[in-house]
């Protein structure tokens, strides 16, 4: 029986690799990166006919360097910012995606991000390890958050597991998505009520963001949304950092217009210490780590190798991106 190699196109540590490798099934092989080279990238992809791809942007360039590449396989779904979808169309080359694995960490990540703010937990850790007692100085930009409307851009699978776990703290909720509107059941049972997206922005005390990478959710927190919102809301990304003008974000907050922002994702990654934000007290950062447990990658690579034992089976791909 042949082997069919399949290349992981972001370099890890070797403790990752190993994870992944648990997932293999019979007749597949992983071949990795011993260094982060993208030399080796390409020496690696000329052998392999699937690859599967990660943060790390797969463009033209990679592609062409894969003359047997027959599947391009996304560790998770947003391909938009890392994947060249042309260069794929061209040759023909199948895209799949993996939205196992993701939904409860990033949802588990929000609700972090959330309390870290609402208590100001890094600043605190910060300046007690350099003996500096806040025991009272935090008190006025500290808050709850039962009792607190939380408002939703994107109510995906990502989005109603979210809902779930801050229904919990005792929050309200409310949410905008111009794609999907839930049951009045399922909407029942998160405590969601759908509105427009001005009204979301007037009413949240923590917006939390919950969608894909796209031309029609490019900046749409920017200057103007910001100005709507109310001076003691928070902002949480988990999603993709081009949804926040970050410009207009720093401003914000500089001028005391909204109370603190939680980001796992930004418009230039990796994030750099010189970034304005890596300064502000009521700033809590993390390297785009929501979904990235083991729980997840085991998760994620158990249902990716499945799918990709179908297609070379010759069976149907789930989770395909049509070009």
């Amino acid at each position: 029986m042949s082997t069919h190699k399949v290349f992981y196109f972001s370099h890890a540590p070797q403790s990752v690799y190993e994870i992944i490798r648990e997932e293999v099934p019979p007749g597949f092989e992983l071949i990795s990166l011993n260094e982060d080279s993208d030399d080796e990238r390409k020496k690696k992809l000329a052998e392999c006919a699937a690859v599967i791809v990660a943060a790390r942007p797969m463009t033209r360039e990679f592609i062409e360097a894969a003359p047997g590449l027959k599947l391009l396989h996304h560790q998770g779904v947003g391909y938009q910012d890392t994947v060249d979808v042309a260069a794929l169309k061209e040759r023909q080359i199948a895209l799949a995606l993996t939205p196992a694995g993701t939904s409860i960490g990033v949802a588990e990540h929000t609700l972090l991000l959330s309390l870290a703010v609402c208590k100001r937990l890094p600043y605190a850790d910060s300046e007690l390890r350099q003996g500096r007692w806040h025991i009272n100085s935090l008190r006025p930009y500290s808050f709850e958050l039962n009792g607190r409307t939380v408002g939703y851009v994107g109510m995906g699978r990502i989005g109603q597991e979210t809902a779930a776990r801050f229904k919990a703290f005792g929050t309200a909720g409310i949410y905008y998505d111009p794609h999907a509107a839930l049951s009045p059941g399922r909407e029942e049972a998160l405590g969601l009520s759908r509105v427009e997206f001005n009204e979301l922005l007037a009413a949240a005390d923590i917006l939390t963001l919950h969608v894909p990478s796209g031309d029609d959710t490019y900046h749409m927190i920017d200057e103007d949304a910001l100005k709507q919102m109310k001076p003691n809301a928070i902002v949480i990304n988990t999603a993709r950092g081009t949804v926040i003008d970050e410009a207009a974000l720093c401003k914000a907050l500089q001028e005391g217009r909204i109370a603190g922002a939680g980001l796992d994702v930004f418009e230039t990654e990796p994030f750099q210490p010189d970034n304005p934000l890596a300064a502000m007290p009521n700033v809590v950062l993390t390297p785009h780590i929501s979904a990235g447990t083991r729980d997840a990658l085991k998760t994620k690579m158990r249902a990716l190798f499945q799918n990709v034992q179908r297609f070379f089976n010759g069976d149907e791909l789930e989770n395909r991106v049509k070009l």
